[in-house]
């Protein structure tokens, strides 16, 4: 940014004299800056009319406007179809580094010095291909760990806490993504039914952290108190050699739709900062009542504004965009994969280094675009979800009932990296790779029920998705069978064991490492309760899934096979690909009708890494994909002499198999069951 910037500084900046405030709007006539008795949230202390300049930036000076001084802004403007001014009304500035509650439905800003000492603390700068995501809620984390201090569970402190920080480590996670912790606020309807937003993807302003999240110590500090809490969280989690991702909704604001709450946004400049046709109506792309217009150039840099403070102020590890696709759409509101927003956000100097990941749809028309994002970005792949739930639950309960499944063909593509996704340029890591996800089932109700149980959402059962490809194995929900459980935590462990044995980046739900339940709500967004948050008094068999998931992760840094950087090309030895090899049951090279055949449940996949920075390693990855027992024959393959046992999905311990094997050996595989082996 140059001094020429027509939209440099907005917001609030201090300096000797006080502060300057510039907010831009096109379409308003006059503009104040409000000033808040320090103890009185309802008396306002000095106004002062703010100046237009020549690029439709207001802006105002005051001696008051200082660190911890309540604020807001008055605009007025005609009356229109397309905007909504209302200069009664006392409204948040855009670029607040804080807020402050003064009423059920009142805001303030608040002025935010922002110092903080980071102690040299720096970000971790995680490779992507040695980078596995535990995407988290601050609250749910914490919330009921007996081994965090009771003030501070369920906060960006407890958070931060070293029994929290030793159990990411132990576990084997390299990267944390925090649902939205942007501040935000429960629609409207659902205050009305007494429930809350739990989630957090109702966004109320993009640069202040939710202050519900700090510790009570905190919040009664202020925001500048909340702010230090937050970056304190970051700093320590650096110092672990954690990263930090956030969830971030730059799709629409909690000002919902026409109708809805005029909060900040609506009431400065509605026509510009919305997407709306000519008679004024929103055009809602996210289902959220509206769209946020970044095809406008202030928008777009209100966005980039945004990252930029989040990525260097607050030292921010990179971004999971929400309906990352409406970031995308340009001024007819399609979708462009070069549309300047997203080119800039992967292109700005001040975003190096920064990881980005797209949810690459929303609800409008064209808005499943998964595998069309431009080279910078790792998208969420649905299509690898679909495809490795069918393939170990409703392939199985189709096969019970006589019929066939979906192959191993399919199922060996997404585990290779989904290269039917993603360019040859782009590569697996590309490729955000998950089974579940803060929104659907968990892993173990994928495991324990056929349909999504509801109703406590308040809307008779028709929220939430009904396409989970789960599987109840012959009970819906909780049993006391035992042939059933044994079945349920066998089939937990292969769908783990797919996601953190396959090429591209892994991303874990926190508490699926040890079988977490939401007793069937598959959208449970509005529940700030226990369904949702991690419950750490753990059975038997969670602790033994929990044991196994840090054995996967480990396996995963021990074997670079298991995790290529580049698609391999044919005929081509390619620096940090796998060069990798398919075998049928019988040993023998895959063919065409093995590949395409949905009969066909049984794969070899040997893979050999091409290292550039890692030692040479080989591994043999065994899938049984069908619940009867098969005899398989190892291949034999220059260059191998022995197959060593790793990990087997059927076995909690393999300390009394056999352990070696060698090329050409018969080997009985469990039936629904894998096996890792290290080649030599």
């Amino acid at each position: 940014m140059t001094s020429g910037d027509p939209l440099r500084n907005l917001g609030v900046r201090l300096g000797a004299n006080g502060g300057e405030l510039r907010v831009w709007s096109k379409n308003a006539d006059s503009m104040e800056l409000c000033i808040f008795d320090e103890t009185d949230p309802n008396w306002i202390v000095k106004t002062v009319p703010m100046t237009r300049d020549t690029n439709d930036v207001w802006f105002g000076r005051s001696r008051t406007l200082s660190p911890g001084r309540r604020y807001g802004i008055r605009v007025s403007g005609p009356a229109s179809s397309r905007n909504s001014f209302h200069p009664e009304k006392t409204l948040i500035e855009p670029y607040s580094r804080g807020l402050v509650r003064v009423g059920p439905d009142q805001w303030q800003s608040s002025v935010v010095d922002g110092g903080f000492d980071w102690a040299g603390s720096v970000k971790p700068k995680i490779a992507l291909d040695h980078t596995v995501v535990y995407e988290a809620h601050v609250r749910g984390l914490s919330k009921l760990n007996p081994a965090v201090p009771a003030d501070l569970r369920g906060t960006y402190a407890g958070l931060a806490h070293e029994s929290t920080i030793g159990y990411l480590k132990n576990l084997g996670v390299t990267t944390v993504e925090l649902l939205p912790v942007h501040a935000f606020v429960s629609e409207q309807r659902l205050i009305k039914q007494g429930l809350t937003n739990y989630w957090g993807y109702n966004t109320f302003n993009f640069f202040s952290p939710h202050a519900d999240y700090a510790t009570m110590a905190s919040q009664s500090a202020g925001p500048e108190a909340v702010l230090r809490e937050f970056k304190g969280m970051v700093k320590l989690l650096h110092e672990a050699g954690l990263e930090v991702i956030l969830d971030v909704v730059y799709n629409h604001t909690a000002e919902e739709g026409p109708n809805g709450p005029v909060s900040s946004l609506r009431g400065i400049d509605n026509a510009t900062y919305y997407r709306q046709n000519d008679a004024g109506a929103y055009i809602d792309v996210t289902g959220c009542g509206n769209t946020l217009n970044v095809s406008h150039e202030v928008p777009h840099r209100l966005v980039l504004d945004s990252l930029r403070y989040w990525a260097n102020d607050v030292q921010i590890d990179g971004f999971r965009f929400d309906l990352a696709v409406t970031l995308g759409r340009d001024g007819n509101v399609e979708y462009q994969r070069d549309h300047p927003l997203l080119t800039a956000i992967r292109t700005d100097p001040d975003l190096t280094d920064v990881k980005l990941i797209a949810e690459p749809w929303d609800i409008g028309q064209g808005g499943w675009q998964t595998g069309n994002f431009a080279d910078g970005w790792t998208e969420w792949n649905d299509r690898y979800r679909d495809r490795m739930r069918s393939f170990w639950l409703t392939d199985l309960a189709a096969a019970r009932d006589g019929h066939a499944g979906s192959g191993i063909g399919r199922f060996a593509t997404r585990l290779a990296g989904s290269s039917n996704t993603f360019s040859q340029e782009r590569g697996p890591l590309a490729s955000l790779n998950f089974i579940t996800a803060h929104d659907g089932f968990t892993m173990a109700d994928l495991t324990a029920y056929n349909v999504k149980h509801n109703v406590g959402n308040g809307e008779s059962n028709r929220d939430g998705t009904d396409s989970n490809n789960s599987f109840n194995h012959g009970v819906e929900g909780p049993t006391r069978n035992t042939t059933i459980l044994t079945t349920r935590r066998k089939a937990m462990r292969n769908l783990l064991a797919t996601l953190l044995l396959s090429a591209g980046v892994p991303m874990i739900t926190a508490g699926d490492e040890f079988g977490r339940s939401q007793r069937g709500n598959n959208n449970a967004y509005c529940h700030d309760s226990e369904l949702t948050w991690l419950n750490w008094d753990l059975d038997d068999w969670q602790v033994d899934l929990h044991r196994v998931s840090r054995r996967l992760l480990e396996l995963r840094r021990e074997n670079p096979a298991l995790r290529p950087v580049r698609f391999g090309r044919p005929g081509e030895t390619t620096l940090s690909a796998s060069e990798m090899d398919w075998y049928n049951a019988l040993g023998e090279s895959m063919s065409e009708e093995d590949w395409h055949s949905s009969d066909e449940r049984t794969l070899q996949y040997l893979a050999a890494s091409t290292p550039e920075r890692e030692e040479f390693n080989r591994i043999l990855l065994i899938v049984q994909g069908r619940e009867a027992d098969v005899t398989v024959t190892l291949p034999v393959h220059t260059g191998v002499g022995s197959y060593t046992l790793l990990w087997d999905s059927s076995h909690d311990d393999i300390s009394d198999a056999v352990i070696e094997h060698a090329p050409g050996a018969r080997l009985l595989v469990p039936g629904a069951s894998m096996q890792l082996f290290r080649a030599h």
